[in-house]
């Protein structure tokens, strides 16, 4: 009974990969590779868009600064020019309108900056409300304060 089991012939036993086994196995890992290299280009992407956007908002602040530094209300309309730390020429200038209340002014403040590595200048509008006695013109301040008077004045009824 032993001489005719061992007459059988066996199938050797199978101990590596296929070929097949291995293309897919390497397609898999392609596909991976694929995602995550994509996924790392588009993090270094928002972060140097991040940073461009961060340095682009340090120059309108400062220009914002300036205006609101500014005391002449005419020099402040005409405005000025600077260059930024990393190169770029940055110039401002606003539209500053007087409202009914009393040192409070509208004002449309437009920032252009040239950037040398830029297509094209990139500009930023604001608009806001500015409390600046000093832009104030003497004799429509007292007309202002006058209406503001009567007004409180009447409303208190002490006026008719």
């Amino acid at each position: 009974m032993n001489a005719s089991a061992s007459s059988i012939p066996r199938r050797p036993v199978s101990s590596g990969f296929t070929l097949l086994e291995v293309l897919l196995s390497l397609m898999i890992f392609l596909g991976y590779a694929v995602v995550l290299g994509s996924s790392y280009v588009n993090v270094l992407n928002g972060y140097d868009l991040a940073q461009r956007a961060n340095a682009r908002n340090e120059d309108v602040e400062f220009a914002r600064a300036q205006l609101l530094a500014e005391p002449d209300h005419d020099k402040a309309e005409q405005g000025g020019e600077f260059d930024s730390a990393n190169g770029r020429h940055v110039s401002w200038h606003a539209q500053i309108d007087p409202t009914q209340t009393v040192d409070l002014f509208a004002v449309a403040f437009t920032c252009e900056i040239n950037d040398p590595s830029a297509k094209a200048p990139d500009r930023a509008t604001e608009n806001f409300m500015v409390l600046r006695p000093t832009w104030s013109d003497p004799t429509k301040r007292t007309t202002l304060l006058a209406a503001a008077k009567q007004q409180i004045e009447k409303l208190q009824g002490k006026v008719p």
